[in-house]
């Protein structure tokens, strides 16, 4: 239901008048690293506890069992959750942003946990994916409390950890282990879009295993990069076949598959015994994720086959592990409620209604999905990937679009909590 003017105007105003503290809570968060691998995210929790304690906000700190990070691949996560029930009835609303990120990488111009600011813009790896939405997320529920103070239903910030390595130890964690059951959710997204679907992830391990061998006699050994080439060549050469393979819903395309990793070899007159290789194939949501892993191991075993031809003897062979399986996201009815309201605000906030869609991206949203939870995403940042440089260099964040997109989720809590 929507608010009256007015009420949005001091939403509006509110936020204006506490910007300034904000990007300062944004620069704050920017600056502890949460580089994922390795994972050592509890530090980052503990420090986001300590701020949002200074707003009057209790997290409520879940630290996942160590054996089971490690397990995981991970050295810590301490999911945080922060409750604002404002009475009884209505919704439970979740708001969900991850701290974990992908290290920085090269070729940064600016320093990449400096959170620098220039020409309006804050650089810094997360400061657009997704610590932004911290601050987004937070800045809003206080706006709400401070101007349209609900009296019924409730909001919860969820801030998690374990994004960048599929979310089951995330919100997965949380929602799997009864700590939460929100009836409504928005995730950390972007501002001129509300993403109503996205596409799936399987992302695999291939271990090649050859026959290490001196390099002045190669023949005594089996190259395992070059069996590992012709694997890749094949997989690689799916992709103008998925090219055919198109999806129904708008912002998605077509199925992709990208080698993302390789090593191996011991030195450079040594013919490699061993070559490991790591490969992401995106999902499109009409595809069964059951039939993709098989297809995908059967065109392995099948160049795999083709390279062993003519050496009866011994060739390669290769050890398959699966690392993710992140299943697709599709709209439940009830997102309409969220879509509705984030539309309606955002045409008044940033003259234009952005569009429901779906992203070729693979999200935490589907955990809340899979669960019954209709979910959205939308958040701070521009119209595109691209121009935030998330996991490039120098990625940065338009703080116009944080002031904006703060605006409208505050404005949006405000009409789903309100008694109709």
């Amino acid at each position: 239901m929507s608010q009256p003017q007015a009420t949005y105007a001091a939403i509006d105003a509110w936020i204006d008048q506490h910007f300034d503290e904000q990007v300062a809570f944004l620069q704050q968060l920017v600056r502890v690293p949460t580089d994922t691998p390795p994972g050592n995210n509890a530090p980052h929790a503990e420090r986001t506890a300590e701020l949002l304690q200074g707003f009057g906000f209790a997290a409520e700190k879940f630290p996942v069992p160590e054996a089971e990070v490690h397990d995981y691949g991970m050295q810590s996560i301490t999911n945080l959750i922060v409750r604002r029930p404002y009475g009884a009835g209505g919704r439970t609303i979740a708001l969900n942003a991850h701290g974990d990120v992908v290290p920085p990488g090269e070729g940064w111009t600016h320093e990449p946990y400096g959170a620098h600011i220039e020409d309006g813009q804050l650089f810094g790896r997360a400061a657009a994916v997704s610590k932004s939405d911290f601050s987004t997320f937070t800045f809003a529920v206080r706006a709400l409390e401070a101007v349209a103070r609900p009296t019924q239903g409730a909001v919860e910030l969820h801030f998690t950890y374990d994004e960048e390595f599929g979310g089951e130890l995330g919100p997965g964690w949380l929602l799997k282990n009864g700590l939460t059951r929100p009836d409504l959710m928005i995730a950390a997204g972007f501002s001129y879009e509300v993403v109503t679907a996205h596409n799936g992830c399987l992302q695999m391990e291939v271990t090649v295993h050859g026959k290490m061998a001196h390099a002045a006699v190669p023949a005594t050994g089996i190259d395992a990069l070059q069996g590992a080439v012709a694997i890749i060549h094949k997989l690689y050469a799916e992709n103008q076949r998925y090219r055919g393979i198109t999806s129904r819903v708008p912002g998605i395309t077509h199925p992709y598959l990208n080698i993302g990793r390789i090593e191996g070899g011991t030195n450079t007159n040594v013919v490699p015994g061993k070559v490991v290789f790591k490969l992401d194939r995106r999902m499109i949501p009409e595809e069964n994720p059951a039939d993709v892993e098989a297809l995908v191991r059967q065109v392995i075993a099948d160049a795999v086959d083709g390279f062993n031809a003519g050496r009866p003897d011994e060739g390669i062979h290769v050890d398959i592990k699966r690392l993710l399986l992140a299943r697709a996201m599709t709209p439940l009815p009830g997102n309409a409620p969220l879509v509705q309201a984030i539309q309606h605000n955002a045409e008044q906030v940033f003259g234009v209604v952005p569009p429901a869609v779906g992203t070729p991206l693979y999200t935490d949203v589907r955990l809340y999905v899979e669960r019954g939870i209709p979910g959205v995403i939308y958040g701070a940042g521009p119209r595109t990937v691209l121009e935030s440089h998330a996991k490039r260099a120098d990625e940065r964040l338009n703080l116009e679009d944080l002031r904006g997109a703060t605006k409208v989720v505050a404005r949006a809590l405000a009409d789903l909590l309100h008694k109709a």
